[in-house]
């Protein structure tokens, strides 16, 4: 059995299911968040995708029935089949804001989190 590749990820995905928008070319497509991190987002890769690698595209997560929670401009940055993996590339203050809270609590860990957060100023 070949060794396994070590972890490149600086950050801890968080798994979470919740519905979310992805905005892109003028379109939209409804789909389901798969995971989260501080530095981006994981989600199911919804029918008639046909968006290009490296594209701009803008995520919105609805958090508890809430009409917006998380809003990113983010970037494509992987295809598979049936999942689609976006690198974060802005996200607003409030956003910033429910996004390190759902973190917070999933890691469960104060220094893991102030670690992450340290990532994203490097």
């Amino acid at each position: 059995m070949p060794a396994k590749a070590p972890e490149k990820r600086k950050f801890h995905r968080i798994s979470f299911d919740a519905p979310c928008e992805l905005h892109a070319l003028e379109s939209l497509w409804t789909t389901e968040v798969l995971d989260i991190s501080l530095k981006g987002v994981l989600v199911k890769r919804p029918q008639s995708w046909d968006v290009p690698l490296n594209q701009p595209c803008e995520v919105v997560i609805h958090l508890d029935g809430e009409k917006v929670g998380i809003v990113m401009a983010v970037e494509l940055k992987h295809i598979e089949s049936h999942r689609l993996g976006f690198k974060c590339q802005y996200i607003d203050l409030e956003s910033a804001t429910h996004l390190r809270r759902l973190v917070e609590l999933n890691l469960g860990d104060q220094v893991l989190l102030e670690r992450e957060l340290a990532h994203l100023i490097d």
